[in-house]
């Protein structure tokens, strides 16, 4: 019988969840507005913009298998009653703060499930990941530049998701400050 997931180490769920990138998968996007569709009916009340973003969001490049989703909400809202109602309906909470927290969907005992989900919920107007998806979409050179880069540190990485990040890190970081820049010069 598979251990819990709960009572893995990190070591072991990065074991069997190792990063994988394939092809860009067209179902991608209606993976993401099915879900979206979901996320919109359990948070009606909170009056959230929920956008599809990463890797599975730019066309013609490998990505994991994993939709990320974010979840945009006013700053008013009660940030715990969010978790309790997301943790309900069978997302399971990988992280919060005061501004941030993020969910996974389809992680099983077994491995991962067909569809798999990043569910990251930020206050309004923290929408870093919307400009970088929208750079990399409108700049094919540059979302190439970054897939080269992912498929470089696959191997050093596979088992290791939060030094595979970090080490995408200065990338991210240099779009996003390109982003920023353009939106400070807009009138």
């Amino acid at each position: 019988m598979p251990k819990a997931l709960k009572d893995m180490t990190l070591e072991e769920l990065w074991e069997l969840f190792p990063i994988v990138l394939v092809p860009h998968d067209p179902r991608w996007t209606d993976w993401a507005k099915e879900e979206i569709a979901i996320l919109s009916d359990l948070l009606q009340e909170v009056n959230a913009t929920i956008t599809h973003i990463g890797s599975t969001a730019i066309p013609n490049i490998q990505a994991k298998p994993i939709i990320d989703i974010l979840v945009e909400i006013p700053s008013d809202r009660d940030m715990m009653a969010i978790r309790r109602l997301m943790e309900s309906s069978g997302y399971i909470c990988m992280s919060v703060s005061d501004s941030r927290m993020s969910f996974n969907k389809g992680y099983t005992p077994e491995g991962y499930a067909e569809k798999v989900f990043h569910i990251h919920i930020h206050m309004a107007g923290d929408r870093d990941e919307i400009f970088f998806r929208d750079y990399l979409i409108s700049h094919p050179d540059a979302a190439k530049e970054y897939e080269h880069l992912k498929l470089s540190l696959l191997p050093l990485y596979k088992h290791d998701r939060d030094a595979y990040t970090a080490a995408k890190t200065d990338f991210v970081r240099a779009i996003r400050d390109i982003c920023r820049s353009v939106i400070l010069q807009d009138p």
